[in-house]
């Protein structure tokens, strides 16, 4: 861990798929106002802060903190005690700004309209900045220390043991850490660095006002975030087809202004990885994880191979459907035609937490009294943050952001985002605050994991062909929509930043080009590319965060071959599981899968994953007879 930035840390929100999660269906209404919504459906905030006042003593008590902190430099390594009052001392000042932004951030994510929340997020912020900047001596300093001196204090003073692999992994990057003067210098631009993501965020969840369309029944509906997927997914092609257009032409007519946000985004993403003296953006940000260049690329290379089986399925939608051209706006509407399922949100608690069970009875229990006490914020408000995500900080416990719509999607976003709350609540429950937050690499694994449980759990439960037709059309749509397009964006993320790095601009004619041919290559053996999609890259708000999407693939990877294990070994496996759960940071990603019992360094996970897409595919051919 470089000397990464507190704000940079406390960002790091595990937004689910695009921002593609439903909220509450309103039919032809507007969305409700937050207060109309019962108390049980919302998340506790209460629970980080009682109230605001006490948030604004710790804003005051973390200043005082960081100033003590700051009174270290210059003497911070002169012996082991200071050295450990000094990394004491950074850990509570860390801890108390998690929660100062994460209780921020998180009641702006209730209504960004509310501006008493957008002030106080930008305050959150604004504090994360003078943090960073006074303690941007700590790193620089330990590194100016010989690594041989290090280590003797580290055998010298007992409490210096806790951050032995903390001080290993500051050595390991080294050279890429500057002066502690350019240390601080840097540390003072996280407000700017952070503005083309609160830009766009702003533009994306307040601002953006998309059509109104007709429905099934003729009805006119206003289109969101959350009515979009559940529009795309209509058996009514006209209704699938005016929303694809109504959607992707909102961002067309803003083309520029988003260009320009995410050039701007991109742009700092290179001037970080020129000054901290990596060859390039990817490899600055794979290298926190310790993560070699060649997963990226294996990822890529491995799913271009498998193209053919992602275009037999293809060919079976378009025959399914009995369509004579597949379209982009055919892709996600279910291929029963027959089954409508609604599954409302506490019957799909219920379910969920049966599917669990396999992960034991302290999981189990843990995780239903979570679901039950404040951790969930369940649907589509006026002015809600669109899409999923779970979030925590330490010494609370963790909460989920969801946006239901009563589909059977939106149950396996709730498995999904209920295994990243049980990741952070072992993680954090076992491990101290250094090494509680679990790095984004492993992220996925945890919620992928539930996913492939539910799957199971589902299957096992039915003997309906067409109900266990519409399940493994379900999870071939989430290998496809994980392993194939999170791929497909990596890859081009990938082609951006190489064009910015070589001094090509980013103008949205450019933008717009490489994405269409990108999902050409993709798509186009079996579908119809309409010219709409190229605008797609302009509403994926992991853009935001460069190179985070291939770590759902790497994820949705690991994580079905240690559902397998599970499922095949029982307790061992679990037992083996558990433990990656509670490892948290206290070592690199690579290493805690590989003792879970998946080697991520391998392409075989990867390419075992794609295999089962394949046979998916025939499963459903047999089941649809088509």
């Amino acid at each position: 861990m470089r000397n990464r930035t507190m704000l940079g840390m406390v960002e790091d929100i595990r937004r689910e798929a695009d921002g593609e999660a439903g909220g509450v269906n309103c039919g032809a209404g507007q969305l409700p106002l937050r207060s109309e919504v019962e108390d049980r459906y919302k998340w506790r905030l209460e629970d980080i802060y009682p109230d605001e006042d006490c948030w604004e003593a710790d804003a005051k008590q973390v200043l005082e903190d960081v100033r003590k902190l700051a009174s270290l430099k210059g003497r911070l390594t002169a012996s082991a005690a200071t050295l450990l009052e000094g990394l004491k001392l950074q850990d509570q000042v860390n801890e108390r700004l998690s929660r100062l932004f994460v209780y921020a951030k998180m009641r702006r994510d209730e209504d960004n309209a509310n501006p008493k929340y957008q002030a106080l997020t930008d305050r959150a912020t604004s504090i994360a900045v003078q943090v960073d900047s006074e303690k941007a001596f700590v790193v620089p300093e330990i590194l100016a220390t010989p690594e041989e001196t290090l280590r003797a204090y580290v055998e010298q003073e007992p409490g210096l043991a806790l951050y032995r692999f903390y001080l290993e992994q500051l050595i390991r990057q080294k050279p890429h850490v500057l002066s502690a003067e350019q240390e601080q210098l840097l540390a003072g631009t996280g407000e700017m660095a952070s503005a083309p993501s609160h830009i766009f965020s702003m533009f994306n969840d307040a601002d953006i006002q998309f059509p109104v369309i007709e429905d099934e029944s003729g009805k006119p509906v206003q289109l969101t975030h959350g009515r979009y997927m559940q529009m795309l997914q209509s058996r009514d092609r006209r209704v699938r087809r005016e929303a694809f257009e109504g959607v992707l032409e909102t961002y067309r007519k803003n083309r520029n202004t988003l260009a320009a946000i995410y050039s701007a985004s991109v742009k700092k993403d290179l001037f970080y990885a020129q000054v901290r003296r990596y060859p390039g953006a990817l490899e600055a940000a794979l290298d926190e994880d310790d993560v070699p260049v060649a997963v990226y690329d294996n990822l890529i290379a491995a799913v271009r191979e498998s193209l053919p089986a992602l275009h037999k399925y293809l060919a079976l939608r378009k025959r399914v459907l009995g369509l004579d051209e597949l379209h982009m706006y055919d892709l996600y509407t279910p291929l029963v035609p027959d089954l409508d399922v609604k599954i409302p949100y506490d019957q799909a608690v219920e379910t969920v937490k049966e599917a669990i069970r396999p992960l034991g009875e302290e999981y189990q229990r843990v995780a239903a009294e979570g679901l039950a006490s404040g951790w969930v914020d369940v649907f589509e408000t006026r002015g809600k943050t669109s899409g999923a995500y779970s979030w925590a900080t330490y010494g609370v416990h963790p909460y989920i952001l969801l946006n239901h719509q009563d589909t059977l999607n939106d149950m396996f976003t709730l498995a999904h985002e209920l295994g990243h709350a049980m990741h952070y609540y072992y993680s954090m429950n076992a491990q101290p605050f250094v090494y509680a937050n679990y790095t984004i690499f492993v992220a996925e694994v945890a919620s992928t994991c539930n996913e492939a449980l539910l799957t199971h759990h589902l299957l096992e439960t039915t003997d309906d062909p067409k109900m266990r037709a519409y399940l493994i059309n379900h999870h071939l749509e989430t290998l496809r929509g994980t392993l194939f397009r999170q791929t497909m964006f990596a890859e081009f993320e990938k082609l951006v930043h190489r064009h910015a790095q070589e001094g090509g601009a980013l103008t949205p004619e450019w933008l717009c080009e490489t994405y269409y041919q990108l999902v050409s290559d993709y798509f186009s053996a079996e579908c119809t590319v309409d010219r709409p999609i190229e605008m797609e890259w302009a509403r994926i708000p992991h853009f935001y965060s460069a190179f985070y999407v291939y770590k759902y693939a790497t994820g949705i990877s690991a994580a079905t071959a240690l559902s397998q294990k599970i499922l095949r070994e029982g307790e061992p496996a679990v037992e083996a599981y558990l433990s990656f759960l509670k490892g948290g940071a206290s070592d690199y990603p690579i290493p805690l899968l590989r003792r879970a019992g998946v080697d991520m360094e391998s392409p075989e996970p990867v390419r075992e994953t794609l295999r089962l897409f394949t046979r998916l595919v025939d499963d459903l051919a047999a089941l649809l007879q088509a």
